[in-house]
């Protein structure tokens, strides 16, 4: 992604947090409690969280035991997420860029999840590599959409908009297709790897739900005001003639660990 479109997307998702929170799809616990294993982390641990959103992985993080510091850039989720995270002691959230923000010590495990992409990428590995101590973990998760054999025809049928509007992409492929990835080559100055895990979860959507998922998006953004309004609209008709149906995502939870090197 150019970095006019990354460092103009980015910072989009506050435009309404409450929808972002209520609608992004999480990582599911299994994928945490083998973050926690695979990189070796125990209660007390410090860990930084790269881009918290609202926090929706900070939880089960914070659940674990392990002491979080979060860096949101966007104020109105960094507001949202200080507010969830407020039971828990061992948690502080940053507002500010993981780019421009400077730490006070150093870290057990540097954690992505669904942001790291958004980082500039002359800092993606060699800022986490810094702020970790010797022998550190880098964990990148992300949730990726997929699309069954089995998939309600929805899946298919819509793609016709997402053509109308020249939305850029394929079609999600299916589970199946997605499997554990390395880090990519642009890391191994900095990490070598050590673990790669899938977890293949569902999340049902009201219709309401789903179109509020959709506006978020960076690729609907990407389209600017007037196409992706139109394609919205669009979605909206195709669901309304089905009757408002409730929507089935499968999402498969991707998990790399990369351990820092001397």
């Amino acid at each position: 992604m150019p970095d006019t479109d990354r460092l103009g997307l980015r910072g989009g998702y506050g435009r309404d947090a409450a929808a972002f929170d209520r609608t992004r799809p999480v990582c599911p616990p299994q994928l945490f409690t083998g973050l926690v294993r695979l990189a070796g982390l125990t209660p007390g641990d410090r860990v930084l969280e790269i881009g918290c959103g609202t926090g929706q992985g900070t939880i089960p993080l914070a659940e674990r035991g392990l002491a979080v510091t979060a860096v949101e850039l966007d104020p109105a989720l960094a507001r949202l997420a200080t507010a969830r995270l407020a039971r828990f002691g061992q948690v502080e959230v940053i507002t500010s860029s993981f780019e421009d923000w400077t730490p006070d010590g150093s870290f057990d495990t540097v954690v992505a999840v669904n942001s790291l992409h958004w980082v500039d990428p002359a800092q993606r590995y060699a800022k986490p590599a810094r702020l970790l101590r010797p022998g550190g973990a880098l964990a990148v998760a992300e949730c990726r959409w997929s699309t069954p054999d089995d998939a309600d025809p929805f899946w298919a049928d819509v793609q016709a908009d997402y053509r109308a509007v020249g939305f850029a992409g394929a079609p999600p492929p299916p589970p199946e297709a997605i499997q554990p990835e390395p880090l990519p080559p642009e890391a191994r100055a900095f990490f070598e790897d050590l673990a790669a895990r899938r977890y293949p979860f569902t999340v049902t959507y009201s219709p309401e739900d789903y179109l509020a998922n959709l506006a978020s998006q960076a690729g609907t953004r990407q389209l600017g005001a007037d196409r992706s309004a139109e394609f919205l609209t669009r979605v909206r008709a195709r669901l309304a003639s089905l009757g408002w149906p409730p929507l089935t995502v499968t999402f498969v939870g991707l998990l790399t660990i990369g351990r820092s090197t001397p």
